[in-house]
């Protein structure tokens, strides 16, 4: 399996492999997936999926939510992790954005990616900046603007329960909450320019944190 993460042609097979235990490891563990699609994603199309990030679980989460050939643009560090480290090192983007060449870098696999079909997933808080909701940090440009130049639509997704499955704290504990999504309809890209990023970014950050708002009563 790993010699085989080194040809570009079996990387969808491992990423459907990575999907089925995903798949499987929800139900045994005892956590109902429910998912509100306002909008499903064409398989065959690209797109730029943001999602908020409360949890390492987000991560595991998203082959579940999503039918799409999709590639994480993560932080580096991941591939320190035994096992899983090394298959996202191999299927995915790694960015240490403490480095401007490293993320130059990533920006220009991530386009190159885009254009050859392949989706991207990516956090734009750009890591788990506040552990509860719906306090988002910031985000980040880098996925809009990968978006616009690539001419791909923005899928916002709102991950509502992940922090109460497995919260961001130590000791490491799993809790059987359902797990609740929201795939929100496409932000448009056609026809939008560089000047847009900002524009675009905060109807995305506003599209969510509405979500987590109204999940939450605020």
């Amino acid at each position: 399996m790993f010699i085989c993460l080194q040809r570009e042609a079996w990387k969808p097979y491992a990423h459907w492999l990575n999907r089925l235990w995903g798949k499987l490891f929800f139900p045994l563990a005892g956590i109902k997936i429910e998912v509100e699609y306002q909008f499903r994603p064409d398989p065959a199309q690209a797109y730029v999926f943001c999602a908020n990030h409360f949890s390492y679980l987000d991560i595991a989460v998203m082959g579940v939510v999503l039918e799409n050939y999709f590639a994480f643009v993560g932080k580096h560090g991941v591939k320190n992790i035994p096992l899983f480290g090394y298959m996202f090192q191999k299927l995915h983007i790694q960015v240490n954005r403490e480095s401007s060449q490293s993320r130059v870098g990533s920006l220009s696999r991530a386009l190159k990616t885009l254009s050859k079909g392949r989706s991207i997933v990516i956090y734009p808080e750009g890591g788990i900046k506040t552990k509860k909701p719906p306090h988002m940090h910031s985000f980040m440009d880098g996925a809009f603007k990968m978006a616009i130049q690539q001419q791909v639509p923005v899928v916002p997704v709102t991950l509502l329960t992940n922090y109460k499955i497995l919260p961001d704290e130590t000791p490491i504990r799993l809790s059987r909450f359902p797990m609740k999504a929201i795939v929100h309809e496409p932000l448009v890209t056609k026809g939008l320019g560089q000047e847009d990023i900002i524009t675009l970014k905060n109807r995305c950050f506003e599209v969510i944190d509405g979500a987590l708002r109204g999940a939450h009563k605020l």
